[in-house]
């Protein structure tokens, strides 16, 4: 009896050691698989990194190659490379788990840079060569990259020698919400030394969103408009949405390029929030948080419902260009014609419940920038001679004059061509009125929810 019971406690024993064994192995080949993931999750950030230091420093070449380029065409194809670089920069900047947070400088200023060389780029595809202001601010971007390569640079033989080691995203963002003094920061990302003196950009000027002289422009339609009072501006709230007053509570004051008074109101089991402008009292824009019902209403019905509300509210001669499904609404966009011309800078965006009819969302930031009544040319280039630009294998479906916004703040008198291409798709050929150059190029995407064009 006993040497059974000395036997079992012996196998007991046996089995325990095996099983400690067995799960020691576990653990080992857990922590080694961790450690490989690890490893294979730093060479990526290291190669991300490695692509953004590249990518900085080709930046920094093209830019100074096109200070002394003297012919468009060469011109073109270097602002062209400086464009592709700064793009590349910017995916792999994307690749670092912290760039949005501690890299913006960085990647605000790879957007910029970007943007002007493309807008220099296709100013010279018209035969233009920059001007001695432009060589200037092209040659202050160089030495900006190149201060920002050296930097990379730097940084990349720390990561190389193993000075510093690239962080994982769980730590950048455990570290980044540190929090105000609850924890104190001891360290933080070997990365950030490449904000910490970051060299001053120079002001851009050019057709572009990132043009210094944007960020003052003021509204066109409330310029000399007077400001208005909260009381006011609630009691435009309501009868934009034909609602009473009491029901709206300020719950904001938007500052920035359209400074504006937030509204907020309990409406049919969701919340509004209506934003009006200080200056001159007009809707901004309209958001409901409501959930639909089954929709009653069908498309062409929507859209002359949106139709109607613009013009009750003094938006006269919109017309909707293209609409699109979301969820249970159909959102309209809409642009005044003006002498037969539309003029698409001064799009308003209008959003119908389909199945009460009801307008839920309201976006006019378009209109209140752009809109004015324009003394609209005679187009120096016919329909015929535009149209003659049209590549052979589109087939021309309708024409009408427009409008188009650039890419800053300026606009282009143009033809417009709906074409069908030979797979059955449309798309959208634009050629200056006045010039006779091809403009833009507008893709069609045509779903069952709606129409976008891209």
């Amino acid at each position: 009896m006993d040497k059974r019971k000395k036997r079992r406690t012996v196998l007991a024993a046996s089995f325990l050691a095996a099983a400690v064994a067995i799960l020691g192995g576990f653990a080992i080949q857990g922590h080694a698989r961790a450690a490989q993931y690890r490893h294979l999750l730093d060479n990526g950030y290291q190669h991300a990194f490695s692509e953004l230091t590249a990518a900085v420093g080709e930046l920094d070449v093209a830019l100074n190659k096109g200070v002394y380029a003297t012919t468009p065409a060469l011109f073109s194809t270097l602002c062209t490379q400086a464009y592709g670089k700064a793009l590349s920069a910017q995916m792999a900047l994307g690749e670092l788990p912290y760039s949005n947070v501690e890299l913006e400088q960085t990647a605000a200023f790879l957007a910029k840079a970007g943007d002007y060389a493309m807008a220099l780029s296709r100013d010279s595809g018209e035969g233009e060569v920059c001007t001695p202001e432009q060589r200037e601010t092209l040659s202050a971007l160089s030495e900006v990259a190149g201060e920002l390569a050296q930097t990379l640079r730097g940084l990349q033989s720390d990561l190389y020698a193993g000075t510093i080691t690239p962080e994982d995203l769980q730590q950048a963002q455990a570290r980044l919400s540190a929090a105000d003094g609850e924890e104190e920061i001891t360290s933080g990302s070997a990365f950030q030394t490449v904000e910490a003196d970051f060299p001053e950009v120079p002001s851009l000027i050019y057709d572009g969103p990132f043009s210094e002289h944007l960020t003052n422009r003021s509204p066109r339609m409330l310029e000399g408009c007077s400001p208005v009072s909260q009381d006011e501006a609630r009691a435009v709230a309501a009868r934009f949405l034909g609602l009473r007053p009491e029901i709206f509570t300020l719950t904001s004051q938007g500052e920035g390029q359209i400074p504006t008074y937030g509204f907020t109101a309990a409406v049919d089991g969701g919340e509004l929030y209506v934003e009006v402008t200080r200056q001159g009292g007009m809707v901004l824009q309209v958001i409901s948080s409501r959930t639909g019902g089954a929709p009653t209403l069908t498309r062409d019905q929507a859209i002359t419902a949106a139709r109607d509300f613009l013009a009750d509210r003094g938006y006269p001669n919109m017309v909707h260009s293209y609409s699109i499904h979301q969820g249970d609404a159909l959102t309209v966009h809409f642009a005044p014609v003006q002498d037969g011309v539309y003029c698409y800078p001064d799009l308003i965006k209008v959003s119908v419940a389909l199945d009460t009819g009801a307008v839920i969302g309201f976006e006019a930031e378009g209109y209140l920038m752009n809109h004015y009544t324009r003394t609209l040319p005679q187009p120096a280039v016919s329909r015929e001679e535009a149209q003659a630009l049209v590549a052979e294998d589109l087939q021309v479906l309708s024409h009408q004059l427009a409008i188009i916004p650039t890419g800053g703040e300026y606009e282009v008198f143009c033809h417009e061509f709906k074409c069908q291409t030979a797979s059955g798709s449309h798309i959208l050929v634009y050629v200056d009125a006045q010039t006779g150059q091809e403009e833009k190029i507008l893709l069609l995407l045509e779903e069952e929810s709606g129409t976008l064009a891209i």
